[in-house]
């Protein structure tokens, strides 16, 4: 980056020459930072939380096992042998093998379940995040953006479904498919979900379309479309990210909470909420098959929360 030049007059003092008057000094300094934007100045942050960075480094590894569940282990999950059955232990010395966290009752490789389990639970997680991103967003956008009889109608429809449990809500309605696969159970969830986002961005799309770059786009003649796509929605999205963010950690517990309840995935799905379910029948023979399972849905919802925990405190500027 360029010095900056700072100039000085030297003023004639007694005894000098006239050529020594009004010469120009200049004095080179190091320039002012460049301001950096909320963005940047987030990352920037981030990088050096060692809760984002633990955090991130154990999603990665999550989403790698759920996309290439192969990469980790041979064994097919549904593969089922009864002579292998649960009261074999668990063979600790024999790392990313079958037995290593030994067999369900059915002689099926927990090993095997868990690494292939972990694409159910986050297949839901993610894309239940995505749906009410969008639908809250849209929703909250046109509501806070036009106010009036628009804002008071979404805003009751809002209030309804903030009314609903959401867990019982969501056994209502998926006990009412016969065939509950992963789609079924995000749309599901994305149904009742979306609530908490849309109040979100309704109050920061209130705050923004005050502002005077929104203002002035409005006396220049830009569109609606325009001026809420190109003007509020990149100011109004970190608030909704860190909410999302947070948020896909409690979806991933739902999905395996409606797992264990029997309403949630099919029984033909791997799901580590299955899994959990049908373990606790041999808690007292076999806690392997139990908990094995729980300790996984533990470490994916703690790795997300504390993902969403280290994006709130760097863009939010309250918690700097």
């Amino acid at each position: 980056m360029p010095d900056k030049t700072v100039e000085k007059k030297v003023e004639a003092l007694p005894g000098d020459t006239a050529s020594t008057a009004g010469v120009v000094v200049t004095d080179a300094g190091p320039a002012p930072d460049k301001a950096r934007s909320l963005w940047s100045d987030a990352w920037h942050d981030l990088r050096r939380n060692p809760l984002f960075l633990i955090s991130a480094v154990l999603i990665v590894f999550l989403l790698v096992m759920s996309v290439w569940p192969g990469l980790f282990t041979s064994a097919s999950p549904r593969d089922a042998d009864l002579a292998k059955h649960y009261l074999g232990k668990p063979n600790w010395g024999h790392v990313f093998a079958p037995d290593w966290l030994g067999y369900d009752v059915q002689g099926r490789s927990v090993y095997a379940r868990v690494v292939y389990g972990a694409r159910a639970s986050i297949t839901v997680g993610v894309g239940v995040t995505l749906c009410v991103t969008v639908l809250g967003t849209v929703i909250g956008m046109i509501a806070g953006y036009f106010g009036g009889w628009t804002d008071t109608l979404l805003s009751r429809m809002t209030d309804i479904f903030l009314g609903i449990p959401f867990l019982l809500g969501a056994l209502v309605v998926l006990n009412s498919f016969d065939d509950r696969t992963v789609w079924v159970v995000i749309m599901a969830l994305a149904f009742l979900g979306w609530t908490q986002i849309a109040r979100v961005a309704r109050g920061a799309v209130i705050t923004i379309k005050q502002a005077d770059y929104v203002v002035a786009a409005k006396a220049l003649g830009a569109s609606t479309s325009r001026i809420l796509i190109r003007h509020i929605l990149p100011n109004a999205l970190a608030p909704i990210i860190v909410v999302a963010t947070i948020a896909l950690g409690g979806y991933i517990a739902a999905e395996a909470t409606l797992s264990f309840l029997g309403v949630g995935l099919g029984d033909t799905a791997v799901s580590w909420g299955g899994d959990v379910a049908r373990g606790r029948e041999q808690l007292r023979i076999a806690p392997h098959t139990l908990i094995i399972p729980s300790v996984m849905v533990s470490i994916t919802v703690l790795s997300f929360l504390m993902f969403g925990d280290a994006v709130r405190n760097a863009l939010d500027p309250k918690l700097r």
